[in-house]
């Protein structure tokens, strides 16, 4: 197979690269592979992206090689994808601009997942057409073990998050993170703040911790993790991103973080390995988007 290949989609020409590099080596998954199931999973995954400043983390040597978090748009960007300059994240300095990615068409996916970024994370807030940024429209609870604790943990108590919001009148879904943890994600009406938002999630995390000292941690220090689940409020910071339903996930193997349904978490049998990209992409023909259904 040629190193470059001119190819169309969706109208857009698109050159892309290297197509039998293996990014996954203990599994032999090549780039091609990872174009392959960005593009059969696109008309799911798009919805999740779009309106979303995209940062991404890119492995151009694979998964084993060195690696980097990028937020703005890289030199030689088709002047096709869409960009919107925002501030920096956390920046005192008024002057400092990125300009952020938003993934809304399937080339402007297949173009980034040839630049091999594998790991696509976005934050709880859309921005409009001229770019503004609107109110967090979810809520995410991330749910972070501690060691020896994993995802059967994280199982028990999202059962317990799930039963308080639904007190609280919030409907959620949960979703693997494609590593050892997972988040809850709850959609929103749009008319909050994300202050407002985080010390919500703060006063669920901390109500719970009070409830089941024995399995639940409220606070961030590391030394109070081990054996408990860290309910980490702090994801509706306006500054963070979490990592996008149906995003691969750069671990030894290829996983997605995959959302489940609430039978699969009582189960509690499901493991971050089983949701490979064949088998979500099984998923969705089988069970559609379960975040859809979330009202």
């Amino acid at each position: 197979m040629p190193d470059r290949v001119r190819v169309e989609v969706d109208g857009r020409q698109l050159e892309i690269s290297n197509l039998d590099k293996v990014l996954y080596p203990q599994a032999g998954f090549t780039k091609g592979e990872v174009i392959d199931y960005y593009t059969r999973v696109a008309p799911t995954l798009l919805p999740h992206l779009a309106g979303r400043p995209l940062t991404r983390v890119r492995y151009p040597n694979g998964v084993d090689g060195d690696s980097f978090f990028e937020k703005n748009a890289p030199a030689g960007t088709p002047d096709w994808v869409r960009t919107v300059r925002r501030p920096v994240p956390g920046s005192t300095r008024k002057r400092e601009r990125i300009d952020f990615i938003v993934v809304e068409e399937l080339p402007t996916l297949v173009w980034l997942a040839n630049l091999a970024a594998l790991e696509l994370h976005t934050p709880q807030w859309q921005v409009d057409e001229e770019g503004e940024v609107l109110d967090p429209d979810q809520l995410v609870v991330d749910l972070d073990p501690g060691p020896p604790a994993g995802l059967p943990e994280c199982f028990e108590v999202a059962l317990l998050v799930r039963d308080q919001l639904r007190v609280d009148g919030l409907t959620c879904c949960p979703k693997t993170s494609g590593r050892k943890g997972m988040q809850l994600v709850a959609p929103l009406p749009g008319d909050e703040t994300a202050d407002e938002i985080s010390a919500y999630a703060k006063a669920v995390a901390e109500r719970l911790a009070q409830q089941r000292p024995d399995l639940v941690v409220a606070k961030m220090a590391k030394q109070l993790r081990p054996g408990k689940v860290f309910l980490d409020w702090s994801q509706n910071n306006a500054f963070k991103t979490t990592i996008t339903p149906y995003s691969l996930r750069a671990g030894a193997t290829p996983t997605v973080s995959a959302p489940l349904t609430w039978a699969e978490v009582e189960a509690g049998e499901i493991t971050a390995a089983d949701l490979t990209p064949a088998t979500v992409l099984d998923r969705v023909l089988r069970l559609g988007d379960l975040l859809e259904r979330v009202e």
